[in-house]
């Protein structure tokens, strides 16, 4: 009974095998590029990639460590629009964001702007907390998930400045998809509702 299940489960993985072969000489024969779905469930063929050689493109959706949004001034200064309000850090699961507020020198009072704003990567667990609770938008999700390095510590610190982005660039990655989806159920409900 056992030999059976492991003779079974051998043939699907040569199945699956052959299917990629077939698949990628078809697709070279007919000039046309490799299907997006390679490594998903439903492709045909192997699930492995062989990344960084064959990276897919990842969904608009998807969304890993957090950046600050802020405007650029016209001499090319940074206006951030994180107002050190703390409720990003009171948020966080792990506790990964440190946030110290930045005071006016004349009088000592606080001023709505960071001093210093820090997230420690290695702790970051991409929960996207952060950024739905921020009242001010001044916190977005990224992309970029290729930040290994070989060394631990301050290298996935990121500072104020190296988690900078400009709102063109968050304009450039939001997901345009859920919009879309969006309006299309409004679309459907506006329908029903008139018919």
């Amino acid at each position: 009974m056992n030999g059976l299940g492991i003779f079974k489960g051998l043939l699907i993985t040569l199945k699956h095998f052959f299917d990629t072969y077939l698949a990628d000489f078809l697709h070279r024969q007919k000039n046309l590029p490799l299907e997006d779905k390679r490594g998903m469930v439903d492709s045909s063929g192997l699930f492995t990639v062989q990344y960084p050689e064959e990276v897919i493109e990842s969904p608009e959706e998807f969304r890993v460590v957090p950046f600050l949004v802020y405007e650029a001034g016209e001499n090319g200064e940074r206006n951030y629009r994180c107002t050190s309000c703390g409720i990003c850090s009171k948020v966080c699961p792990t506790q990964c964001i440190y946030i110290t507020r930045k005071k006016d020198p004349e009088t000592g009072k606080p001023i709505p702007s960071p001093e210093a704003f820090y997230i420690d990567t290695d702790k970051c667990m991409n929960c996207g907390f952060c950024a739905e609770f921020c009242p001010f938008d001044a916190i977005k999700m990224n992309h970029d998930f290729e930040m290994s390095t070989y060394v631990r510590g301050e290298t996935h610190i990121f500072n104020k400045e190296k988690l900078g982005k400009p709102v063109e660039y968050y304009a450039k990655i939001r997901p345009v998809n859920y919009a879309l989806e969006e309006a299309e159920k409004a679309a459907k409900a506006e329908k029903t509702t008139a018919a």
